[in-house]
């Protein structure tokens, strides 16, 4: 039970005795530094309901607590805020419950809660992940590890975009301009190959567009009629007809593709557990359709398209078929989602790890689905972001001038080396561990330069400022961590001492304070699908344990109870550190 819990029915008691008045709720937040408490209740809010002098009704309130609660022990009030102290022995009894406890701030799923799919990645098979790849992969692995911790069963999945004209281009200009080349004659992954020659197709393309305004065409028309594009669009129609010589090219080509993501998802430590293809979704829908039609959800209009009229609700009319019959976006997110039911009848909600230039479109989904009746759409959360930008502007794909993910995670790993080397902190290591260790340090930075922002808030990414040291760092939070291995080597840790009398340093309580909101602050992040917290929540921790270590001797304590005490404290800490890191996909380091 967190102190908060403890008090609170206490503080209820105070005001029901005081004032009879029986208070719903109560505020509490931390004391503030230059004033003695450990937790702070603020009175303010108490007015609307209490009467009085809100000085006055925090010392009644601090009379009370200090008479009736066991674990306080003293009191002071400042304006409308009470600050109360907190007995030592309570502390301690919470650090001997929780010592030992593997898996402290993680609840076991409940057999009897639908469990959650959490969708992310879903890239197209005409290029290689890049930047903007690696937030969305990122939010969506870390969401799905919190909302997992938090006792939730969950299935990660990714819709793989593996048709349509984008495609074709790559599919066109390797069949024009590729010569036969393999990833194995080449030496370069498959994704990139790939999307060698959708840069290749718009080079080419643009080409034969300048051709045809030299020509007379004008600028629209030939864009329009320009050769390449025609013939990409004629390859769509005969790969939808199932063109025998189409698909093979279409199946040899996303092979190679699908390798290369399975590289790149490897090196990021992200995973899946099941795979949708958009190939095989895109006509899913249809059926839904013509049941909507049937319940007047949808309306057909005089030219035989569907909409779906959303003005009641604040939106505006969106189309789910064209006149011709065809399904638009709209009508196969639709299918998907039902089919994803079906597939996992056990699942109850669902998580869309997407940018938020498609907010818009979220909204009409879940709407859309919720007007056909499905009770599990009460259920589905957009886990909308922000674009990752950097100092050199904005990424375009066709034009190559994107961040490649595998780039990045090398380059992220050189850039850790070239720090570690000037701080000269690897002696005795092996070229391997610190191969090894590169690469740990590099990713952490990545992943939590990334996860300490809101997902809803745009990123501009700074390599060099994500490795630095110091500062809220994924390399500062792993180097406290390694730290801390290093004191429990050599430390003689002595487990059957008792701490009972055990007078704490203000540090130590600090620390014991910061652990104990770690299982709140998990149930936060996941209640609010945001890593963020918990990455916040571990740079907070460390920075006091970096305050603890700096002014409280540990290995040199007065007594064996001191040291046994504080080298267990230690050992916590670092293992909530690792298992904060762990729900963010970041690895922590025993030696740096």
């Amino acid at each position: 039970m967190s102190l908060q819990e403890t008090l609170l029915n206490y503080v209820k008691q105070a005001v029901k005795s005081g004032y009879n008045i029986d208070l719903d709720s109560v505020e509490f937040q931390a004391t503030r530094k230059e004033f003695a408490g450990d937790i702070t209740l603020v009175v303010f809010p108490m007015l609307r309901f209490v009467k009085g002098n809100p000085v006055q009704i925090g010392e009644t309130i601090g009379n009370y607590l200090v008479e009736h609660a066991e674990d306080v022990k003293a009191f002071n009030v400042v304006k409308g805020f009470l600050n109360i102290e907190i007995n030592d022995s309570y502390f301690i009894e919470f650090f001997n419950d929780i010592k030992d406890e593997e898996t402290y701030g993680f609840l076991k799923p409940n057999p009897e809660d639908k469990a959650i799919m959490v969708e992310y990645s879903s890239p197209n098979t005409n290029k290689p992940l890049h930047l903007g790849h690696v937030r969305n992969n990122l939010l969506g692995y870390s969401v799905a590890e919190i909302l997992k911790a938090s006792g939730k069963k969950v299935y990660k999945t990714q819709i793989i975009n593996d048709r349509g004209i984008h495609i074709c281009k790559s599919m066109l200009a390797w069949d024009l301009f590729g010569n036969g080349e393999t990833p194995e004659s080449t030496g370069l992954k498959g994704d990139k190959l790939v999307g060698n020659y959708y840069v290749k197709f718009d080079q080419e393309y643009k080409k034969q567009i300048q051709d045809l305004i030299e020509a007379g065409s004008s600028e629209e028309d030939a864009k329009k009629n320009a050769p390449l594009l025609i013939a990409a669009q004629k390859m769509l129609l005969k790969w939808e007809a199932g063109d025998k010589s189409t698909v093979e090219l279409w199946e040899k080509m996303n092979s190679w593709v699908y390798e290369g993501f399975g590289e790149t998802y490897k090196n990021l430590g992200v995973d899946f557990d099941t795979l949708y293809y958009e190939s095989n979704t895109y006509l899913l829908g249809k059926e839904f359709v013509a049941e909507g039609l049937k319940s007047g959800v949808f309306q057909k209009e005089n030219d035989g398209s569907v909409w779906c009229d959303l003005t009641d609700e604040g939106l505006d009319k969106k189309i789910v078929q064209r006149a011709d019959g065809t399904a638009v976006y709209m009508t196969q997110d639709i299918g998907t989602a039902i089919q994803r039911i079906k597939d996992f009848p056990d699942v109850g909600g669902m998580v869309y790890t997407v940018g938020n230039e498609q907010d818009y479109h979220f909204q009409v989904l879940f709407l859309i689905l919720k007007k056909l009746g499905f009770d599990w759409a009460d259920n589905l959360y957009h886990l909308s972001y922000g674009m990752v930008d950097l100092p050199s502007g904005k990424m375009k794909s066709r034009e190559g001038t994107v961040v490649d993910a595998d780039d990045l995670i090398d380059d992220m790993a050189n850039t850790a080396e070239e720090i570690s080397e000037e701080l000269g902190k690897l002696d005795g290591y092996s070229e391997l561990e610190k191969k090894a260790l590169y690469r740990t340090i590099g990713l952490g930075a990545l992943k939590y330069y990334i996860l300490k922002v809101d997902p809803k808030k745009r990123i501009l990414f700074d390599p060099k400022e994500s490795i630095d040291f110091q500062g809220n760092t994924g390399p500062f939070i792993q180097y406290t961590y390694a730290r801390i291995q290093s004191i429990l080597r050599k430390a003689d840790l002595n487990t059957t001492l008792s701490f009972e009398g055990l007078v704490l340093q203000a540090k130590e309580k600090e620390l014991l304070k910061q652990i104990q909101l770690f299982p709140e602050v998990m149930q936060n992040a996941a209640d609010n699908h945001s890593p963020a917290l918990i990455a916040n929540y571990t740079y907070e921790l460390v920075k006091a344990f970096n305050s603890f270590y700096q002014n409280v001797s540990i290995l040199g304590a007065d007594n064996d109870i001191e040291k046994s005490f504080r080298i267990q404290l230690s050992k916590k800490v670092a293992a909530t550190i690792k298992s904060a890191f762990s729900v963010l996909g970041i690895q922590v380091p025993e030696r740096m």
